[in-house]
């Protein structure tokens, strides 16, 4: 694995490579990383730079100041060769016969021939220096019988007889015999004679080291092990890429990020940004806001929802595709900014727009994609269909040319739908009215509509006992749910509120119970979070109370619940503002 470092510059993040992988060809690396910023397959890059020079190799990745950089170096890691596997085969001849071993055994082999080599390596060293020593003290016995042993050798008429004589009178064997007869003449002087002393009392002393390697195994392990040392101060260089355990490969990027529920807007002109939920704070009712989103150029907000990070979103759009993306991928942003549009997040194609959001955690066997059409189209199709997300996107219904995906819900297959209508009408039906469907199938008929109609929301009920309705006008009301009596997919249903000018057309549905929170958000980006249990309970054909204090140009365009533990709600009535 190649050398990184993360910096931050003038408050925005680079990632910095000082060195990259053996064999790694740096001009096929920049190259590669510019094609994946290109393809989206890596986020947050604004600028690639070859920096090295005569000093060394440096690469600097320049990120957006909302980019994640462990998350840009993990992609960078997962996508291009700086990260690097060398696969090796440990094939090796064990008594002769070749086997492939693990790193274990390839040990235990290697460190069985290191011993092996030690000791035939002291057992020639140790017969070498016997052999010395047998021939020195031949030499010694000569040198203190030197008149002795000339006599013997000048009255010896061939050097076979000298020989034997040597053997016969002063006590040596054949080959010190031998050697003495090839003697040179100088080493027969006194100073000669102390040198011959001093190489037999080392060849004993050698041989007693030799003698008590072959007798230790300890020894002999600490022996190789000083070897190794040797070898290691010898020809050892600083290690330069990094070696990782196949364990740090599986970790996943979500481990670097924090979980935490985001409160994720988006724009009339495509433009998201998530913002956690506890950056906000409180307010009473009847206040007009605060501005929670930065629009510019007669932009406004359009959807709000709450997610945690490590969830998918499914983007759906209203041509019935749907596109994946991690929470946490989104670009994190202030009450101020502007966000990041959606363009450049998912490849829509043209004509496209986002009709509706889902959070998955994951793609079981048993969860659905609940969608419907603002004609009243309503479909369900298995979420193992979706188990590969893609960015990319892929269909996920079958939309008619007249028509448009206005909502989807992930669900199980055994609850009950409700579908309201922008004039006030409402059905309530099983679920499993519709049967599960391929994700090319258009669907069937889930309510009859009035001519000018059409379905704003669907509300797949999961145990809420209330409707919570919204108006544009900012009108709403809370209706025990059993005021909507359950009938089938395909009639025209019941009266969902009572409208009128003042009122305006219903803007959104959401199943609630008393102890959740509402959030709504009108044109102009203002922002109101309202404890449900302050709402009162009404019944069906009421136009309920106001929840928010508009201007005269300004409508509500989306409404969220916000489901909450009942010690965590408030008394009181909320707008959102960055703390």
């Amino acid at each position: 694995r190649a050398r990184a470092r993360v910096e931050t510059v003038k408050g925005r993040p680079r990632i910095v490579i000082t060195e990259i992988p053996y064999t790694v060809r740096k001009a096929e690396l920049l190259e590669r990383i510019a094609s994946l910023v290109r393809e989206r397959k890596v986020d947050g890059v604004t600028d690639l730079r070859d920096e090295s020079d005569r000093e060394g190799l440096r690469i600097v990745v320049e990120l957006s100041k909302d980019a994640i950089p462990e998350v840009t170096l993990n992609q960078l890691y997962k996508h291009t060769s700086l990260q690097t596997t060398f696969g090796v085969l440990m094939l090796a001849l064990v008594d002769g016969v070749p086997r492939i071993l693990n790193l274990k055994e390839l040990m235990e082999f290697y460190l069985a021939h290191r011993h092996e080599v030690l000791v035939r390596r002291t057992r020639y060293e140790l017969e070498k220096v016997q052999k010395q020593a047998h021939l020195l003290e031949g030499f010694r016995k000569v040198l203190d019988e030197l008149d002795r042993a000339i006599e013997l050798i000048r009255s010896s008429g061939s050097p076979e007889e000298a020989r034997r004589a040597l053997m016969d009178e002063l006590g040596l064997s054949e080959e010190q015999a031998r050697a003495v007869l090839d003697m040179r003449l100088h080493r027969l002087t006194g100073m000669e004679r102390d040198r011959v002393e001093k190489e037999y009392l080392e060849s004993i002393k050698k041989i007693s080291q030799l003698e008590g390697i072959l007798a230790s195994r300890d020894l002999r392990m600490r022996m190789i092990k000083e070897e190794l040392r040797e070898l290691k101060r010898k020809f050892g260089d600083p290690r330069r890429t990094m070696i990782v355990p196949q364990e740090a490969e599986e970790l996943k990027v979500e481990d670097l990020i924090a979980d935490e529920d985001m409160v994720v807007t988006i724009s009339q002109k495509g433009y998201i940004k998530r913002i956690p939920l506890d950056t906000y704070r409180r307010q009473r009712r009847g206040g007009r806001g605060v501005v929670g989103v930065g629009l510019k150029d007669e932009d406004f907000v359009r959807s709000l929802f709450v997610a945690s990070a490590h969830s998918y979103l499914g983007f759906l759009t209203d041509g019935g595709t749907v596109y994946w993306v991690k929470v946490y991928e989104l670009p994190e942003g202030t009450r101020t900014s502007k966000g990041k549009p959606l363009s450049q997040l998912l490849s829509l194609r043209e004509g496209e727009s986002v009709a509706d959001v889902v959070s998955v955690r994951e793609f079981s066997e048993e969860g659905y994609l609940f969608t419907v059409t603002n004609s009243g189209m309503v479909k369900r199709t298995p979420l193992s269909e979706f188990r590969n997300p893609r960015r990319a996107g892929v269909s996920a219904a079958a939309v008619g040319r007249e028509e448009r995906l206005v909502g989807a819900s992930i669900t199980d297959g055994h609850g009950e739908v409700l579908l309201a209508t922008r004039k006030g009408q409402a059905v309530r039906f099983s679920e499993e009215e519709v049967r599960p469907m391929g994700r090319q199938a258009r669907g069937v008929v889930g309510i009859r509509l009035e001519e000018g109609d059409e379905v704003v929301s669907m509300v797949v009920l999961k145990g809420e006992r209330f409707l919570i309705s919204v108006s544009s006008k900012g009108f709403g009301k809370r209706t025990p749910l059993e005021e909507y009596r359950r009938t089938h997919r395909g009639s025209k249903g019941v009266v969902l509120m009572r409208l009128s000018e003042r009122t305006g057309e219903v803007v959104a549905v959401k199943g609630v119970d008393d102890r959740d929170e509402l959030m709504a958000i009108t044109q102009r980006g203002l922002l109101i979070r309202i404890p449900v249990r302050d709402v009162r309970p009404m019944g069906r054909a009421t136009q309920g109370v106001r929840l928010m204090d508009l201007g005269p140009d300004d409508k509500v365009v989306d409404v969220e619940h916000l489901p909450r533990d009942g010690d965590d709600v408030a008394s009181e009535r909320m707008t959102l503002e960055v703390s």
